[in-house]
């Protein structure tokens, strides 16, 4: 039987600001990436998403960013190795701190926004990375953009490293994926995401914007908490993994 792990970027909500529905979406997924803190997320927002994440049995990862919390880390900074390694240190073990005293772990860490994208393609970042990872112990394990060097990164420290597809983005040809800003960028089409996974799943390809067909290889499936259309997508998916035998389970 083939094996999918959904997971979703949530826990980011900030104050007074609400972002995703993630009461509604913790049911139908088994991982978390929670937001800590600096694109997004608070100390309360972790603590009730670490918590709801416990009560569902779900993976609680951590979800680092670039300090960019007005621009949702999505913005490109220039950053050296030894910064990101303490900023994925560093933020890791705020959500590994509130997993704990709920009585949880730390199950893996998957980087946000810019900082994911940079580390995809530049070997020293995606070094940084893996060795915080590696440095935070416990056989934390690394979710990874799917054949990219910061999965190289991780197999050559020793982790257990997840490549990640995505099931509400496009692509470009690189396999890397297309800046949300340009069409296509964004899937918003429930019936053509799931389309899109499961050719991942089932080929091991995805077909790039240009209609290039892209090998990936999925071990994880994101969604973004922040669409409006996480939920229904979340259902739909697994609805179609149900028709076709498809278990869901967390690496």
């Amino acid at each position: 039987m083939k094996r999918i792990d959904l997971n979703c970027d949530m826990g980011e909500s900030y104050g007074a600001w609400k972002m995703g529905a993630d009461e509604e979406i913790m049911p139908l997924i088994t991982s978390a990436n929670i937001a800590a803190g600096f694109h997004a997320g608070d100390p309360a927002t972790i603590r009730r998403t670490v918590r709801g994440a416990v009560e569902h049995g779900v993976a609680i990862g951590a979800h680092p960013s670039l300090p960019d919390l007005a621009g949702f880390g999505r913005r490109v900074m220039q950053v050296s190795p030894q910064e990101v390694y303490d900023l994925v240190l560093y933020q890791a073990g705020a959500v590994e701190a509130f997993a704990r005293a709920a009585g949880g772990r730390l199950h893996h860490i998957k980087c946000h926004g810019a900082l994911y994208n940079m580390s995809a393609m530049n070997d020293e970042l995606s070094d940084a990375i893996a060795r915080a990872v590696k440095d935070i112990g416990g056989g934390v394990q690394l979710y990874a953009l799917s054949n990219s060097r910061m999965v190289d990164a991780g197999k050559r420290h020793g982790l257990t490293t997840v490549g990640e597809v995505f099931a509400d983005r496009g692509y470009m040809d690189d396999g890397t994926l297309a800046p949300r800003g340009q069409p296509g960028g964004m899937i918003e089409d429930a019936a053509q995401s799931v389309a899109q996974v499961m050719s991942m799943i089932d080929d091991g390809v995805v077909v790039s914007l240009s209609g290039k067909r892209v090998p990936v290889s999925p071990g994880t499936l994101c969604l973004h908490g922040d669409q409006p259309g996480a939920v229904a997508f979340a259902r739909a998916l697994r609805e179609a993994f149900s028709a076709r035998e498809i278990s869901v389970a967390a690496p």
